[in-house]
């Protein structure tokens, strides 16, 4: 598997469609969006914007399917999850090389994507014991009392282009080992890893209808979010959309989980082990150009630390490997799209403007320099920020991109105080030696996912990923054992037989006799 099963438009370039009910379909709504290389600048194919009438379709096989495949026992939806396991150990670099291509993201970082997305994977296969309901016997005289979790219906999740193969993986694997079925609404800048996991799908013998995808931009979001027979929606992305997605899906009456935007800061203690502060700094600033949400976008520097890191982060960031993606001793690639590489200049000028330090100006990086044939690549250095203030738009603003700020502060508690006044509260993590102060730190702090000399804590597989504040709308994570409870809804069974059933009708709040 190089690349997914495509046509071809009349211009030449692949044709990116939609998969509903087990088979690629033509996008008949006519419009049409450039999927582009990153790294040269080139349009690679063009990706079909789904009509309300696609995504209805795509809905109706789902709901078609739904019935036997919430019937199909546990452990036989296991196995169809097994087989794609294996099918996406088999091919992962497939999948790693199709990310680069159309995210630009360095070809090792695809392949730790496609590994972290794996894991979820692995979880759901044990759908069998998370599916496990409680019991009770004798609850009241001849009376039993159990509980069941039943699959919600018909499921969406829309993703964003940061992770075209992780992000829906943290959805679909829950949710059909759950007894769901799925319709993905991927990116449409990075569309083409959405049909190459539907095609494994279908070849470890997932029934057709099962999964779908529509390709699409706010239209195909916005018929999801009214469809009446779409139950629940998971949702990755900026925190205006999310909170949009979170409010128009529960005004619809659907179970809703939007995980938002990010401002996450690294706090480097005086007793941190300076190089070792400086390795996780520059991986979780600059990995994928920064453009996760767990990307570490300001540094907290505490007393003398900021002295001793400061020249370590410029000559490291200065030496970064800023090249093509399929480069294997890339560090760094490019900017996923012109606009957003606007964008992320544009604050660059902003935090001049502001007063902040620029120690190094990733302006200055021309796409030249990045190997042959990225000249018109959406090319950026990593930029380095000092003596950034709390006030400043580069500071309670996301940015996205491989831009580095660093905060002066003077002890742990002025750290806190200020990470704990940011709007946004998805990561945070603490570089020390002294456990009183991680401890401290890990119970104060308020933001959802802590990591002590972790830059990057995304959880595992079966612990659930989620921010606090505005970071996160709704009250379930994303997977773990809190996905398999978005994904279902309980029931309780209070049973008893006529043997035990006395005589006469009774009046009153039944108790416990």
């Amino acid at each position: 598997m190089n690349a997914p099963d495509k046509a071809f438009t009349g211009t030449g370039l692949a044709a990116i469609d939609h998969w509903i009910g087990g088979r690629i379909v033509a996008g008949a709504g006519g419009r049409r969006a450039d999927v582009f290389n990153p790294a040269t600048g080139s349009v690679t194919g063009r990706v079909a914007m789904a009509t309300r009438d696609e995504v209805a379709a795509a809905v109706a096989n789902a709901q078609a399917a739904f019935p036997a495949w919430a019937d199909t026992p546990p452990i036989r939806r296991a196995r169809v999850l097994f087989k794609f396991l294996e099918l996406l150990n088999a091919r992962r670099d497939d999948l790693a090389r199709i990310i680069t291509a159309e995210h630009g993201k360095v070809f090792t970082d695809a392949q730790g994507e496609v590994t972290r997305g794996i894991d979820i994977v692995e979880f759901a296969c044990g759908i069998p014991q998370l599916l496990k309901g409680d019991y009770t016997d004798q609850v009241s005289t001849g009376i039993d009392n159990w509980t069941m979790r039943q699959p919600l219906g018909v499921v969406a999740g829309v993703t964003p282009f940061n992770f075209p193969v992780m992000v829906p993986m943290w959805m679909y694997p829950v949710a059909i080992a759950a007894g769901n079925c799925f319709v993905l609404k991927p990116s449409p800048l990075d569309p083409s890893a959405s049909l190459a996991m539907a095609q494994l799908l279908k070849e470890a013998g997932l029934p057709d209808g099962v999964f779908n995808v529509v390709q699409g931009d706010k239209d195909a979001v916005d018929a999801l979010l009214e469809h009446p027979d779409v139950k629940a929606v998971s949702f990755v992305g900026s925190t205006p959309i999310a909170q949009k997605i979170y409010e128009t899906g529960a005004k619809h009456g659907k179970r809703v989980q939007a995980l938002g935007g990010a401002k996450n800061h690294m706090v480097v203690m005086p007793d941190a082990d300076m190089d070792q502060a400086v390795d996780a700094l520059i991986g979780s600033a600059f990995g994928s150009a920064g453009e996760r949400c767990m990307a570490i976008s300001l540094g907290v520097l505490v007393g003398d630390a900021a002295d001793r890191i400061m020249p370590m982060l410029a000559e490291r960031t200065k030496a970064l490997k800023v090249k093509n993606g399929t480069e294997l001793d890339a560090e760094m690639g490019p900017i996923v799209t012109r606009v957003a590489h606007e964008r992320i200049t544009g604050y660059i000028g902003q935090g001049e403007s502001e007063g902040a330090k620029l120690v190094v100006d990733g302006r200055q990086f021309q796409g030249a320099m990045a190997g042959a044939g990225c000249d018109n690549g959406f090319w950026i250095g990593g930029t380095l920020f000092d003596d950034v203030q709390p006030g400043m738009k580069i500071y309670k603003e996301e940015i996205f991109g491989p831009v580095l700020g660093c905060v002066r502060v003077k002890d742990l508690a002025a750290a806190t105080e200020l990470i704990n006044s940011h709007e946004f509260g998805n990561g945070v993590s603490l570089f020390t030696r002294d456990g009183n102060t991680a401890r401290e730190f890990s119970r104060r702090v308020q933001v959802g996912m802590v990591g002590v000399n972790v830059p990057i804590p995304v959880p595992m597989a079966w612990h659930g990923f989620g921010g606090w504040k505005k970071s996160l709308f709704g009250d379930m994570h994303a997977y773990g054992e809190e996905g398999v409870r978005f994904y279902t809804k309980q029931k309780s069974i209070m049973q008893r037989w006529p043997e035990s059933i006395g005589k006469g009708a009774e009046f009153v709040m039944p108790t416990a006799k």
